[in-house]
């Protein structure tokens, strides 16, 4: 039998199933080329496939209806194809096919027969197990013609000397009974949720912490450099690609006032990336300042000037805290530089 997964679907009879065309068929001379054409392309669809030859005749290369529909009939009379008229158990009834990948002879049989009552379709009755019955014109049922499907045979009894099993002793333990994930509670699940949901807060707290870190450096660097060097020629994309710079810095820890003195060290409006590496080396002291008579040792004092502290309540102010985060405070006093 083949199992229906759509009542006006395609059944299809096979041997093995993946989709190909045996070798007896394919030699098959008694039906034409475009026959064994026509064959394939059904045998290669899923079932529940419906067969139209409106649609199979629409497309590039496509031949027309009526051809579709003679290399129908040429396999209907050779037993690769049927059209059925299928009683439902629920009573309902509807139009399908089936296709073979082989001739079967009881489809031919049955061709004959309905065909010389005239009868359109194969009328077949469904039955409990889903298999299909032919209801022929005297109201007797036969055979439709499907081998058994392998899906459904029982696997072999074991040999009686394999079936037969000494009885476990009392000294002998059970087998352990495999082990099983506990299901989670709802308190685990909305735990768990909780405890996803305030991870992705977090992640999406640091990536706009340091968007506006970024666009803060840019923005106040972008106003100074045109002071400096005059308002920027180059291309309109300069500012969101030093933005980007800037925060991939900032990512790597560096913090503002380094990548504000970094900046300036660069000395151009947007540094290319070997500048501003080397820059950050520079204000980090890892890279030693070269100038136009040889290296000199890093002194901070001496790059960047001694000046007083900025007066409490500005911006560059450090009365919290004397660290690098304060907004670029050294930066700031160097515009006389």
């Amino acid at each position: 039998m083949s199992r229906l997964t759509d009542p006006t679907g395609v059944r299809v009879a096979r041997r093995v199933y993946h989709v190909r065309v045996e070798s007896t068929t394919a030699r098959d001379s008694t039906i034409s080329f475009r026959a064994l054409g026509l064959l394939t392309y059904l045998l290669d669809q899923k079932e529940g496939w419906q067969v139209r030859s409106d649609q199979l005749s629409k497309g590039e290369g496509r031949e027309g209806r009526e051809a579709v529909r003679t290399a129908l009939r040429e396999l209907a009379a050779k037993g690769y194809y049927r059209l059925e008229r299928r009683r439902l158990r629920t009573g309902k009834v509807v139009m399908g096919t089936s296709v073979a990948e082989y001739p079967v002879p009881q489809w031919v049989a049955d061709h004959a027969v309905f065909s010389a009552a005239n009868a359109p379709a194969v009328p077949v009755v469904e039955q409990a197990d889903g298999s299909f019955l032919v209801e022929y014109p005297d109201g007797t049922l036969g055979s439709d013609g499907f081998e058994p499907d392998p899906r459904d045979e029982e696997p072999p009894a074991p040999a009686e000397e394999e079936a037969e099993q000494e009885a476990p002793t009392a000294s002998e333990e059970p087998p352990a009974a495999p082990t099983r994930r506990p299901r989670r509670t709802s308190e685990q699940k909305a735990a768990d949720d909780a405890k996803t949901q305030a991870e992705k807060d977090e992640k999406a707290a640091e990536k706009a912490e340091l968007d506006a870190a970024a666009e803060e450096v840019a923005k106040w660097w972008w106003e100074e450099a045109e002071k400096r060097y005059g308002p920027y020629a180059g291309g309109n994309n300069a500012y969101v690609a030093l933005r980007k710079q800037i925060r991939n810095a900032l990512a790597k820890k560096y913090t503002k006032n380094q990548c504000g003195k970094a900046l300036i060290q660069a000395a151009v409006h947007w540094p290319s990336a070997q500048q501003w590496q080397r820059a950050l080396g520079i204000v980090t002291n890892r890279n030693v300042p070269t100038r136009t008579n040889g290296a000199v040792p890093y002194n901070d004092a001496a790059t960047w000037g001694n000046h007083g502290e900025t007066p409490p309540g500005t911006p560059d102010s450090h009365e919290h805290d004397d660290s690098d985060d304060a907004t670029f405070g050294v930066v700031n006093r160097m515009q006389g530089v």
